[in-house]
């Protein structure tokens, strides 16, 4: 790799060696291969700018050097400017159609300038040109899955594995694919709470079924806890509603009649995407036992490459004073968003996240210390049909009867959802 200080000295021996420049124009004269390959070692080492001022500079004597063109587009579309790019993709294709590399540079131009119907329209062009092609027919399923066309991206998909069985990335494809068509989940949480003082464990469990809509998803459960050599059910249903591209909402509530759940539970949160990956959210929730308690929360979200970051603040007013606490959490994903490893660490007390902890007293006197670990590891079978998760969590908590002392809560939790059409 060529070092930064290098590629600058390269740079400027173009224009005062390669380059012939007078008052009326500029004009390139140096040898066209090698400043191709100082530009691309440019624009692979984020100096694009000075890579695409190179790339230029060549096309004025070397206008259908069509390889130049064509990288030059790409940095274009690594850039976002897909307009640009698609002009000079455009230029290409019209005087060399039979250009492989530069049909997949400009489809994928398309795709990622969320325009999967132009990129739909082009792969079926350059389809007509190179029958059955691996790249294109899976660039293909792609507009056609952007497009909301899952089932024809099916079609795609296999179409290519029937002329290559053993690609792996297909095959991969092909699962998330039916993945994404199963509409419909059921699934088993248990876990169980350990404390290292006072309580006897504690079990939890639930029962869920999900509706995968056209206008967000629904989440139906029903919860059981057993707790002081007690037993209590709550009924609780969770929406996921779309209102329009990048914002979506959640909305829940439950109803109980045990003193191990609250009587009533409803809350409302607000998700909004923000430019760099970035996303933000502001909702409250509220639980009612003999009194209500209500906590007010948020989020801060962001996904890089394969990893998620968030953190999450509760503010929860209670009779001794406002409690203030917050999970920071990090994932790790790996084929796809039902495969991840993750870790949350959370500081101070929220009956959100403590709401099994304790008892309804809890939600009165929210001003206690609490810090918790929680590890997870979540997977799926190869057809994607089948998702496990395991969480392990410590929890060291102040005693809400003893204050300034505390105890070790150790949970560990299990879970399994199916997925079907």
């Amino acid at each position: 790799m060529i070092s930064k200080i290098m590629l600058k000295l390269l740079f400027l021996a173009l224009f005062f060696g390669g380059f012939q420049m007078s008052a009326q124009e500029t004009k390139f004269e140096g040898d066209p291969d090698a400043s191709f390959e100082i530009a691309r070692n440019l624009a692979f080492n984020q100096q694009r700018k000075q890579a695409q001022d190179t790339l230029l500079f060549i096309l004025t004597t070397y206008p259908n050097y069509h390889d130049i063109r064509s990288f030059l587009a790409t940095t274009y579309s690594w850039d976002g400017d897909y307009k640009k790019a698609r002009k000079e993709f455009n230029y290409v294709l019209e005087k060399d159609i039979e250009n492989k590399t530069t049909w997949i540079a400009a489809i994928k131009n398309e795709l990622w300038g969320d325009l999967p119907f132009a990129a739909l329209e082009m792969t079926n062009n350059a389809l007509k040109i190179f029958p059955k092609d691996t790249e294109l027919l899976y660039l293909k399923a792609s507009a056609q899955e952007n497009s909301n066309n899952t089932l024809e991206a099916l079609s795609t998909i296999q179409l290519l594995l029937d002329t290559n069985p053993e690609d792996q990335k297909a095959k991969d494809y092909k699962a998330n694919l039916n993945n994404g068509l199963s509409q419909n989940a059921i699934g088993i949480t248990s876990s169980v709470d350990l404390y290292s003082d006072v309580f006897d464990p504690m079990q939890y469990h639930a029962l869920m079924y999900r509706r995968q809509t056209k206008y967000g998803s629904i989440i139906g459960r029903v919860n059981f806890n057993r707790r002081f050599n007690e037993n209590g059910v709550q009924y609780e249903v969770d929406l996921y509603p779309k209102i329009t591209k990048g914002l979506y909402a959640y909305v829940n509530f439950g109803i109980a009649s045990t003193f191990l759940f609250p009587d009533i539970k409803y809350g409302a949160e607000l998700f909004k995407s923000l430019p760099k990956s970035f996303e933000i959210s502001l909702g409250f929730r509220t639980l009612k036992y003999n009194t209500t308690t209500n906590i007010y929360t948020g989020s801060l979200g962001w996904y890089t490459g394969n990893s998620y970051l968030s953190f999450r603040p509760y503010f929860t007013p209670g009779v001794t004073g406002t409690s203030i606490s917050g999970t920071f959490t990090y994932r790790k994903y790996r084929s796809d968003a039902d495969n991840y490893l993750g870790v949350a660490v959370s500081m101070g007390f929220s009956p959100e996240i403590n709401q099994f902890a304790i008892d309804e007293n809890a939600a009165k006197f929210v001003a206690l210390e609490a810090q918790r670990i929680n590890l997870g590891y979540y997977f799926t079978s190869s057809n994607k049909q089948n998702a496990w998760g395991t969480q392990l969590a410590v929890t060291h908590q102040e005693i809400i009867f003893d204050q300034g002392n505390f105890f070790w809560i150790y949970s560990l939790v299990l879970s399994w959802e199916l997925k079907f059409k």
